[in-house]
């Protein structure tokens, strides 16, 4: 059944739907950056083992709720714009850095892993915002307070890295 579109102007216009779909593929693989590294952190936190690796894996596992609260928002922000937010079956895993190690102490690893994958959300969450610039302020005003957590993030970790170098 096709959605009736009533908005003449913004995001939600047909004069704007090359541009929506744009954006919906950029959420969609914000989407799955934040469902990965949901994925990452859970099973990292939970595999670090030693006294120096405790602040780092309650601090992943904390995290793990606040990215999927990301992941969330990108969802409901996927269906306000007419897309359909994707199921596993279109899930392909990117974070080769991240992964869990099976020596649980090597938390450098880990560290050096989450900065990247920090990193790199921050260089896509950039590009979304841009990418929404005077056509989509709804998704690049949620995208900026997602992009202040991500860059928080970062900067915790740089911070541990910097105690272990």
């Amino acid at each position: 059944m096709p959605t009736t579109r009533h908005a003449s102007a913004g995001i939600l216009s047909d004069a704007n739907a090359a541009k929506r779909e744009e954006i919906v593929q950029l959420l969609t693989k914000a989407y799955w950056m934040e469902m990965e590294t949901v994925i990452s952190y859970l099973s990292n936190s939970s595999n670090l083992d030693g006294v120096r690796a405790e602040e780092i894996a309650e601090n992943l596992a904390n995290d793990v709720n606040e990215e999927l609260g990301h992941a969330k928002l990108f969802a409901e922000r996927i269906k306000d714009l007419y897309g359909t937010p994707p199921g596993s079956m279109d899930f392909t895993p990117e974070q080769t850095y991240l992964q869990t190690h099976e020596d649980g102490t090597d938390v450098v690893s880990v560290i050096k892993g989450v900065i990247e994958a920090e990193a790199g959300a921050i260089e896509h969450y950039t590009r979304i915002i841009e990418a929404c610039d005077g056509v989509d302020w709804a998704t690049q005003d949620m995208v900026i307070d997602i992009l202040r957590d991500e860059e928080n993030h970062l900067r915790t970790f740089e911070r541990y890295l910097s105690e272990y170098e």
